[in-house]
């Protein structure tokens, strides 16, 4: 897992390139989606981070022109990106929105801590950075993608980062299982939404892991995210690739951070 490649940012400590054992464990084909999460919301009225907190942030092409110039919580060092105001899960991009039209889509505006409690109902867990990262691979060894050193069809941005997406390309999820999957049937590996993982991040992560079933437990603050989102794009970030890795703090959501459940096999 890893790689020595120039490509990536040298403070996400995506390298050195090395071999991992890991003990078998399964991993869902797709990320929770919106249908999956209300199940468990209806069964523990779980109130996520984002609705504790009153607001999330959202891409801000993901809401109306009028609604924006209204918003003025905006980050100085990412300004596309917008607190809004009851956004949150069920309100994608806040008041009026809904998820009802879209079951099969990935659940968002999840924090890391929202994802272990629904793994904790589900008598399920989240992924090692380095189960993901074996599993986003799909058998290929040292590629750059899912699929080999070429990119596939996934949902990343189109057009200009950020201000000029193509046309007929929206920027926001797409179904769960939309695209070819990997060479273990694993879909959106890259793309669409980013991952929690297990672990806490480190830059120094290949470094001080154990070569077998390496796990980051030590508290840095910020946990792992893997996989990328609809708003990565080679001209600024380009963390849809295998080896890339992100980090959030754990109360933290967005509109492109979900998950995807793993399990030990018996």
């Amino acid at each position: 897992m890893g790689t020595d490649a120039n490509e990536g940012f040298a403070e996400d400590g995506e390298g050195p390139a090395r071999e991992v054992t890991l003990t078998p464990f399964a991993i869902a084909p797709t990320a929770v989606t919106n249908a999956q999460f209300s199940d468990f919301v209806r069964a523990t009225r779980y109130i996520t981070e984002a609705e504790q907190a009153g607001s999330s942030f959202v891409f801000y092409l993901q809401i109306e022109e009028e609604q924006r110039h209204a918003i003025r919580q905006v980050s100085r060092e990412l300004p596309w990106w917008l607190d809004v105001e009851g956004a949150c899960w069920q309100r994608p991009t806040g008041p009026g929105s809904g998820v009802h039209d879209k079951p099969d889509h990935p659940v968002v505006h999840i924090a890391w801590n929202d994802a272990a409690a629904y793994c904790a109902w589900a008598g399920l867990r989240l992924p090692t950075e380095a189960e993901w990262e074996y599993a986003a691979r799909g058998g290929l060894a040292g590629k750059r993608y899912p699929w080999g050193d070429e990119l596939a069809p996934c949902n990343i941005f189109q057009g200009e980062f950020p201000s000029r997406p193509a046309a007929g390309w929206t920027p926001g999820t797409v179904p769960v299982d939309s695209f070819a999957p990997n060479g273990f049937g694993l879909y959106n590996m890259a793309g669409n939404c980013w991952e929690w993982c297990a672990d806490w991040s480190s830059a120094d992560y290949h470094r001080t892991t154990a070569a077998r079933d390496p796990l980051q437990d030590q508290p840095s603050g910020r946990k792992s995210l893997r996989g990328g989102s609809f708003l990565c794009h080679d001209s600024y970030c380009n963390r849809y690739r295998v080896a890339a890795r992100g980090s959030n703090t754990p109360d933290s959501s967005a509109s492109n951070l979900g998950f995807r459940v793993a399990a030990a096999l018996d």
